[in-house]
């Protein structure tokens, strides 16, 4: 297979514990040749249909070295065998418009995954209401007065921005926090940005665990990312320790249940936060944790995607 990677640009990856590194080094592994692509470069016209300036690589075990160019040049994405968007957020509107571009593709017969459709369709913090059996008390808002309300009734909560990745400003808020004004008039940008709280969870303290699905079918290992001390967000982008662990009856219960359901709708690839008990986000546009999973455990998280990959082409 031809595979094209849409991911951030090649520097700024940590191919140490990078997802995507880690696919596109299990792709080569099995034969496969691997390409990747920057979002800017995405392109449609009536003559080319959706194209991209695409960089053929050969991977390295080096993590400090980890690729070779060995070819470049401006491709039409319905030639690729399958193209797997791995951009991370934000998910703004340049965001936007690439999954547009991208469903452009689809429509000249390119396979993509996750798909575009899929992708603008699932707020990865909002996605969680389709659920409620799995989640605790949640609010989303932009009206100050409601979210101060929910705060006095639930007593300590976590608030966050819909569109933020890696725990980035994330403020866990008591009900006697004496800045809570401020936090909720930051973080809404007085009343004019919708976020979401819901109530905190001590079982934090245990880790967030991070549950991967592939294909409709659930990776039988998580990772609880530990919160470091002093802090509440167990995030790895904040100083959380990934530990790996089987997954519990709850776990599997979440996991068996989305699963089939999100991944008939386009969406293959899917990591599922749960902490404790209760579902809290389902990140759909460049899950993570492979590596460390893989680490810990020998399951080959990055081989699983990639042999979906094979099944689905073999399907076409």
């Amino acid at each position: 297979m031809r595979l094209a990677f849409i991911v951030d640009p090649l520097a700024e990856l940590k191919a140490y514990k990078d997802s995507s590194v880690a696919m596109m080094r299990a792709a080569e592994r099995r034969g496969h040749e691997v390409w990747t692509l920057q979002a800017e470069t995405l392109q449609w016209s009536q003559s080319g249909g959706v194209r991209g300036e695409a960089v053929r690589l050969r991977t390295r075990p080096d993590d400090h070295d980890w690729y070779r160019e060995a070819a470049q040049e401006g491709v039409a994405l319905k030639d690729f065998d399958g193209v797997l968007m791995r951009k991370d957020p934000p998910f703004d509107m340049e965001y936007v418009t690439a999954t547009w571009l991208l469903e452009r593709a689809e429509a000249e017969g390119a396979k993509v995954f996750n798909r575009p459709r899929a992708l603008r369709d699932h707020s990865e913090k909002l996605s969680i209401a389709e659920f409620p059996q799995f989640t605790v008390p949640t609010l989303v808002s932009r009206d100050g007065a409601v979210l101060q309300r929910f705060i006095d009734e639930q007593r300590d909560v976590v608030v966050k921005p819909l569109d933020g990745m890696g725990g980035s400003s994330i403020f866990r808020v008591h009900r006697f926090e004496p800045n809570r004004n401020v936090i909720i008039e930051t973080l809404t940008q007085l009343g004019q940005r919708t976020v979401m709280a819901q109530r905190f969870l001590p079982e934090i303290g245990e880790g967030d665990k991070r549950i991967l699905l592939v294909g409709g079918k659930v990776v039988p290992y998580c990772l609880a990312r530990i919160p470091k001390a002093g802090e509440t967000r167990g995030n790895l982008a904040a100083g959380g320790t990934g530990v790996a662990r089987e997954l519990t009856p709850r776990d599997r219960q979440i996991a068996e249940t989305l699963a089939p359901i999100l991944a008939a709708r386009g969406l293959f690839l899917v990591g599922l936060d749960v902490i404790g008990d209760s579902l809290t986000e389902i990140n759909v546009t460049s899950p993570t944790c492979m590596v460390e999973i893989q680490q810990q455990t020998g399951f080959d998280v990055a081989g699983t995607v990639i042999t979906a990959l094979e099944r689905a082409w073999g399907e076409a």
